[in-house]
């Protein structure tokens, strides 16, 4: 694609979205972002890595702290940025990493509510790979050597996790069809079909977009 393009992936647990990014990086040959953001973060930042890497897709936690503020929302803007819990502070750092590999040009950036972060972008495709349980927990233990029998289990609770760290940064729903461009069954399409299905929407949003 010669046109400068931002692909965003949201991705359950065992889906394989993090191997659709891979692949699209592939196809198209732009620049694939995943914990690399965590140690450009942390560059950028002068904070260390461990710590982003700890607070990776997770949100604030402290119940105290909820308490004494109220269980403000992130996207209220209520509070100054040292008065924030680490994690928030580390996700506003994150989120200017991601703003600045995405001026430089088309890429791909993996979860991380990149998709928000970037809403308003005319380039942004927002991509969101889902699949039925039992084809994650089998992806999850063939290809991700997660013990069999607590495949469901770690599905389930990187799901909850992730829902609770995109829920809690936005004021979207993680998952929800209307929240991105595209959503697409892994189960159903492979992951190389998922890859062509993100190349053919994006070729017609292109040309449909240049026709406004």
């Amino acid at each position: 694609m010669d046109k400068r393009v931002i692909f965003t992936i949201g991705r359950q647990f065992g889906s394989g979205g993090r191997m659709v990014g891979q692949k699209l990086s592939e196809r198209l040959g732009i620049p694939y972002y995943d914990k690399e953001l965590l140690a450009m973060a942390a560059k950028d930042s002068g904070y260390s890595e461990e710590l982003f890497r700890d607070a990776d897709e997770k949100p604030a936690s402290s119940l105290l702290y909820s308490l004494v503020m109220g269980s403000y929302p992130m996207t209220s803007g209520t509070l100054g940025f040292n008065e924030m819990p680490l994690n928030d502070q580390l996700f506003l750092i994150q989120s200017n990493t991601i703003k600045k590999v995405a001026k430089n040009g088309s890429c791909i950036i993996i979860g991380r509510c990149a998709d928000y972060i970037l809403r308003g972008d005319p380039d942004l495709i927002s991509v969101f790979i889902h699949a039925p349980l039992e084809a994650r927990v089998k992806r999850a233990v063939e290809s991700y050597d997660v013990p069999k029998g607590s495949a469901e289990e770690v599905c389930l609770k990187n799901d909850k996790s992730r829902a609770n760290f995109y829920n809690y940064y936005s004021d979207q729903k993680w998952g929800m069809c209307r929240t991105y461009s595209l959503s697409l069954d892994s189960a159903l399409l492979g992951i190389d079909g998922c890859v062509d299905a993100i190349i053919n929407f994006t070729e017609l949003a292109q040309k449909n977009r240049a026709a406004l």
